[in-house]
């Protein structure tokens, strides 16, 4: 086989499936002989790229912002230095910029994708299909592709995820580990921790909201597609106080009679339901006699927002995002309790669990 020259895409190179994936096969191609080059925003992988014998080139690729789309000359023009064989795309915004740069090329690369999971919204996911071949990583995925999207079955190879065994330590662990542990976390010592993930993470989106918004630096993200919302109450409520709530980071515009255009949101909450959003923010307006964003009003109106971008409730996490929460929590003001004033974890000492038994 001739040497190859592989680019991947992907937003960040930050702890998750697809950024490991990505820094493993980049190893991989280096290690038999082929030229491997990641474009991403950077993160923590980014050093280990670089050390095995790869180049990362920095784009903010990351942004699901209509502004990202004016990345795709930039992306171009590398593709035009660079001259690789094949260009892999492992996440759907990459995809897109990459979508606009191939537009511009004279000779094209051979395009492949990854989907990583069942994505939503097809419209937006469909970029991953309009590739030259497409990767699933599980039967399952490959099924919901061929039912999804109009993909030929010849052009779908399955690839299960995998794990590399070597990086795992595989000592035995020594008996002296759970002091060690005690000594590092002595609080969790003869104790069991609760922790309710939506009301600790719901608390953690809040105080992140509220620092932005006290030092005017509060994100917004562009929706590709605005959002169409018809106002069942008095849209006044909104109009009237459309500047105040923009400072929120929330940006709309009158759509007609009883109806707004969502253009932007704050860029901390992701994927929501905006008519939910709304639905809220229009109930916690209509308590106030005069919305003036005093401190009450931000921590109620906060409060509500920050409740949709939360992890819900019953939703499996993987320990790494456990231990991310975790971390969190420690760094986070008033992180023991949620923003109803419910706590946010409980402890339970071995004395406790004897007498929930009857041993005491």
């Amino acid at each position: 086989m001739n040497n190859l020259k592989v680019i991947q895409l992907l937003p960040e190179l930050n702890i998750g499936g697809v950024e490991r994936g990505t820094k493993d096969f980049s190893k991989f191609l280096v290690e038999n002989g082929h030229e491997s080059i990641v474009i991403s925003n950077g993160g923590i992988f980014e050093n280990d790229i670089v050390n095995h014998g790869a180049k990362h080139i920095s784009l903010p690729i990351h942004k699901k912002s209509l502004f990202s789309f004016f990345l795709s000359n930039k992306l171009k023009t590398i593709y035009e230095k660079e001259k690789p064989d094949i260009v892999h795309v492992r996440s759907r915004m990459p995809a897109w910029i990459n979508y606009f740069a191939f537009k511009k090329l004279t000779k094209k690369p051979i395009l492949v994708s990854t989907f990583h999971g069942l994505y939503s919204t097809p419209i937006y996911s469909q970029v991953m299909s309009k590739v030259d071949h497409v990767i699933a990583i599980s039967n399952t995925v490959k099924d919901y592709i061929l039912n999804t999207y109009n993909v030929p079955k010849d052009k779908i190879t399955t690839i299960p995820r995998g794990c590399e065994e070597d990086v795992f330590n595989q000592d035995i662990l020594p008996d002296s580990w759970l002091d060690n542990r005690y000594e590092e976390y002595p609080y969790t010592k003869d104790k069991i921790i609760l922790v309710d993930q939506h009301a600790a993470h719901e608390r953690i989106v809040l105080e992140k909201l509220k620092s932005s918004y006290l030092n005017n630096k509060i994100d917004r993200q562009v929706l590709l597609m605005p959002e169409v919302l018809e106002i069942e109450g008095d849209i006044r409520l909104f109009l009237n106080n459309k500047e105040k709530i923009k400072k929120l980071g929330i940006i709309f515009e009158e759509y007609g009679e009883n109806t707004l255009l969502v253009r932007e949101l704050p860029g901390i909450l992701g994927k929501i339901s905006i008519k939910e959003l709304f639905d809220d923010l229009y109930i916690q307006l209509e308590k106030f006699d005069e919305v003036n964003l005093n401190n009450y009003q931000i921590e109620k109106l906060f409060s509500s927002i920050a409740c949709h971008n939360s992890i819900r409730a019953g939703r499996k996490l993987n320990i790494e995002e456990m231990n991310n929460l975790l971390r969190l929590m420690e760094k986070t003001p008033n992180s023991g309790q949620c923003n109803h004033g419910r706590p946010t974890f409980v402890e339970l000492n071995i004395k406790d669990m004897e007498k929930l038994f009857g041993r005491t």
